[in-house]
């Protein structure tokens, strides 16, 4: 018979047969994970707000950042590419930098809002700067409209993401949330509408 090679990691398919849950991630495998993004997917990003991003540096140190944007800000390129748009944030690049030593990214998608379902892309990123978009011959008329917005909504940069794999989050632990309405700054450096030092950091002891 032959083997099937199934998705995952050496220690995740380890672990899961000491925890005894093997056919469990096998059917899990078998009947929600796939390697592109298929319609339902495709759609469902071109409705989301907001993504989280998981990366790690060279010496596998890792960042988990929070990204946000009108619904659909993360374009979906075709069913194997997404690109993420870089707004102007506080210089620091964490993701950025991890991208640029580490490619392997995870990206969560979760509505909230309607159906209190999550989306998991995992794949390989690279950085791609504005200028090497425009010489692009095939730019999607989204991506094309999202360079020349304007007020604070211009990306400095992009984030294009090839998909790996492309899997359900359940929903039973989700909640469901009342969106309010909120004024955003798009792209502004005023310490206050930022959330100045909520976490009192600056009057911390940094010799701990």
């Amino acid at each position: 018979m032959e083997k099937v090679t199934l998705p995952g990691s050496f220690g995740e398919h380890s672990l899961q047969e000491k925890c005894g849950t093997t056919n469990r991630a096998a059917a899990f495998y078998r009947n929600q994970m796939l390697n592109h993004l298929n319609d339902s997917m495709r759609q469902f990003i071109s409705e989301q707000e907001m993504v989280m991003i998981a990366t790690s540096d060279a010496h596998g140190k890792c960042d988990c950042s929070f990204r946000a944007g009108l619904p659909g800000f993360v374009r979906v390129i075709d069913d194997r590419t997404l690109a993420c748009p870089e707004y102007r944030g506080n210089g620091v690049l964490a993701s950025l930098g991890n991208i640029s030593e580490n490619p392997h990214v995870g990206m969560l998608f979760i509505d909230f809002f309607r159906d209190t379902i999550g989306l998991h892309v995992n794949g390989k990123a690279r950085i791609v700067e504005n200028n090497e978009l425009l010489q692009r011959r095939h730019l999607a008329d989204e991506v094309r409209h999202d360079l020349d917005v304007g007020d604070g909504r211009t990306p400095e940069r992009w984030v294009f993401v090839e998909v790996q794999e492309a899997y359900i989050h359940c929903s039973k632990h989700i909640p469901l949330l009342a969106k309010q309405d909120k004024k955003i700054d798009w792209g502004t450096d005023n310490d206050r509408k930022k959330g100045g030092d909520y976490f009192r950091a600056k009057e911390s002891n940094r010799s701990l």
